[in-house]
């Protein structure tokens, strides 16, 4: 693809797809992925990226490995980054342990604070979360494909007061994104949405 700073190898790239696909997934797929490298490319080209293809593979992989409910989805996400470093692109002189925290991050959503977050790891994890400042149709989807993803997996009535829980903690901060470039551009639409889906 055009927006990413480096080549990856068509078998590489294949197993990525297919990674994306197991189990079938309502949202977080490979159409999750494709979202976020929009968000890459316009930082690219307004901020700027310190470390581009570190922060490059972190959106690739970050979702990787998923199944609703499970703890640990992120780590081996993770782990699946640097294994694939370390087979496709040895010696492409890639921060693996930095890839591999950039996704780790993304299990701390609504947790963190700006002042633990550096540049990169800002606008990675804004890219992750600019889905809730969607329009208002394109927000609507991701909320049901989340719950999709979650049936059958968490009681629903755990699930939607969990869920819920999650979007009033976001709503309650007093910035949703750590960086100014992604705040100025959806915090507005963002607590619309919010507002909207936990009144």
């Amino acid at each position: 693809m055009d927006t990413l700073p480096l080549t990856v190898p068509p078998r590489q790239w294949a197993e990525l797809e297919a990674a994306y696909a197991r189990p079938p997934r309502a949202y977080h797929n490979f159409g999750h992925v494709q979202a976020l490298l929009q968000h890459y490319h316009d930082v690219a080209v307004g901020p700027g990226w310190q470390q581009p293809v570190e922060v490059a593979l972190a959106v690739l992989y970050h979702d990787a490995i998923y199944e609703a409910g499970r703890g640990d989805n992120e780590q081996r996400s993770a782990q699946l980054a640097v294994d694939a470093i370390e087979r496709w692109l040895p010696d492409a002189g890639i921060d693996g342990d930095r890839v591999a925290e950039l996704i780790a991050l993304t299990a701390r959503h609504g947790k963190l604070r700006a002042e633990d977050l550096d540049a990169d790891a800002a606008l990675f994890l804004d890219s992750d979360m600019a889905i809730l400042g969607a329009p208002p149709a394109v927000f609507d989807a991701y909320d049901r494909g989340i719950a999709e993803e979650y049936a059958g997996k968490v009681p629903g009535f755990l699930f939607r007061l969990n869920r819920r829980r999650f979007l009033k903690g976001v709503l309650a901060q007093p910035r949703i994104f750590f960086s100014d470039f992604f705040h100025e551009r959806y915090d507005a639409a963002a607590r619309a949405n919010l507002r909207r889906a936990t009144a």
